[in-house]
C-alpha cells in the first residue's frame, strides 16, 4: 500500500510495531534533532540486533532524504528517514540481563547530566556483533529510573579507560559539539614494541576503512594520497612517557577521532601495539600471553583512556576526568621495570 508517513515524537515503540512487509518513512521531530542516526535507530527498533541496524546502514537500506548516510550521520529536525522491513528479535527472558551478570562499574565522575566510568577491558560499549549485553545495556539494566542515557563516544572492546555517557539528551549534543570541534582532548596511554626516540611526534597519516572477506572491519593508512577524501585525515601526537630494552610507553592525544586511529598509526610506523589481535605482532603477543615461562605476562592489548578533557554542558566548568591504569597493565609496566633493574 506504499510507505507510512508518521512523525516520530508520535511513535512510542516503534520496535513492538514494526512490520516486516513495509518501509516506513519517519518524519525528524524536535526530540530527536542532532541525533546520530544509529543510535535514532537502536533506540526506535528495540528487539532488533545492533549488528543487523548497523549492516543494514553500510548497505545503504537506511536512507535520509532519499541518501545514502553513515552510521554516525546527525538527524535535523524535518528530516525523512527510511527504515527498510526489519523483523523484531524475539525477546523472551532469556534475553534479559540477570542480576548475577550485571557489572559494577568504576564510576569517575557523575551528577544529574553526566556520567563517567573507568570501562574495564573485554566489555564492549553496546551490544551486537554476538555480544548480547554491552556497557550501556548493562547500566539501563542498573538505572531503569533513568529516562535517557546515551553513549557520547565509544572506545574499543578491549580498549579500558574513561568512558562518557550523556544522561541528559541536551548534555549528548553539547559533547558531540564539542567532540566535532575538536574541543574535547582525549589522551590514551599504550604501550608499544620497540624503542621509540622522539620525546614528541606529530602523525598524520590518511586512514581508510574496509572489510575483510569475513566482513570483520579493518582500517588501513591510505597510501595513495591523491585519492584521499578529507574525512579520512587523521592525526594523532605521541609523547614519549617511559622506555625499556624493548618496550616504549607512549601518551597519544587523539586530534582527530577516526576508526583504530592509534593502533593504525603506530603499526603503520613499526611500533604496533601490545597485544593488538588485529594490527599487532601476533608471535610476541603469543609469547607474552602464555602463562608459563618468564618474563612478564600481558593476555590483552596495552591501550587505556587515560584521561578525557571537557567542559562541563552545564555548569561551563573544565574537568579533567581521569582514568587510572587497570591492575593487569600496571603490573606489567611493574614487571618490566624489575627486569630492567636485574639486567
Amino acid at each position: 500500500m506504499g510507505s507510512e508517513l508518521r512523525s516520530i515524537d508520535k511513535i512510542m515503540d516503534l520496535g513492538k510495531e514494526f512490520p516486516r512487509s513495509k518501509v516506513i518513512n519517519e518524519i525528524i521531530g524536535e526530540n530527536s534533532h542532532n541525533q546520530r542516526i544509529d543510535n535514532f535507530l537502536i533506540k526506535r527498533l528495540k528487539g532488533v540486533p545492533r549488528s543487523h541496524i548497523y549492516m543494514c546502514l553500510r548497505k545503504g537500506q537506511v536512507r535520509i532524504n532519499g541518501k545514502r548516510i553513515k552510521a554516525s550521520c546527525q538527524l535535523q529536525k524535518g528530516d525523512m528517514v527510511r527504515i527498510p522491513p526489519i523483523a523484531k528479535r524475539n525477546t523472551s527472558s532469556t534475553n534479559k540481563i540477570s542480576n548475577s551478570r550485571l557489572i559494577s562499574f568504576d564510576i569517575l565522575f557523575q551528577d544529574e547530566s553526566l556520567l563517567v566510568i573507568n570501562k574495564p577491558t573485554g566489555v564492549a560499549v553496546h551490544g551486537g556483533s554476538n555480544i548480547s549485553f554491552g556497557v550501556i545495556e548493562q547500566l539501563r539494566a542498573q538505572y531503569p529510573n533513568w529516562k535517557f542515557l546515551e553513549l557520547v563516544h565509544r572506545l574499543d572492546r578491549e580498549t579500558s579507560g574513561s568512558l562518557l555517557l550523556a544522561k541528559k539528551r541536551a548534555t549528548l549534543i553539547e559533547l558531540h559539539r564539542q567532540i566535532r570541534e575538536r574541543e574535547m582532548k582525549k589522551h590514551y596511554l599504550v604501550l608499544v614494541k620497540g624503542k621509540w626516540q622522539n620525546h614528541r611526534q606529530n602523525v598524520k597519516f590518511p586512514l581508510n576503512k574496509y572489510f575483510t572477506a569475513s566482513g570483520e572491519r579493518r582500517v588501513a593508512v591510505a597510501i595513495d594520497k591523491k585519492n584521499y577524501s578529507q574525512n579520512m585525515t587523521a592525526h594523532t601526537v605521541f609523547t614519549l612517557k617511559k622506555t625499556w630494552e624493548d618496550f616504549s610507553l607512549l601518551e597519544a592525544e587523539l586530534i582527530t577521532g577516526r576508526t583504530h586511529q592509534i593502533r593504525v598509526h603506530l603499526a603503520h610506523l613499526g611500533f604496533p601495539v601490545i597485544g593488538d589481535n588485529k594490527y599487532g605482532d601476533f608471535q610476541l603477543n603469543k609469547k607474552l600471553s602464555k602463562t608459563s615461562g618468564k618474563g612478564p605476562k600481558l593476555k590483552r592489548m596495552f591501550l587505556h583512556a587515560s584521561l578525557a578533557i571537557v567542559t562541563h554542558p552545564t555548569t561551563g566548568k573544565i574537568l579533567h576526568l581521569a582514568a587510572p591504569l587497570t591492575n593487569d597493565l600496571q603490573k606489567f609496566l611493574n614487571d618490566l621495570d624489575t627486569k630492567a633493574k636485574k639486567i
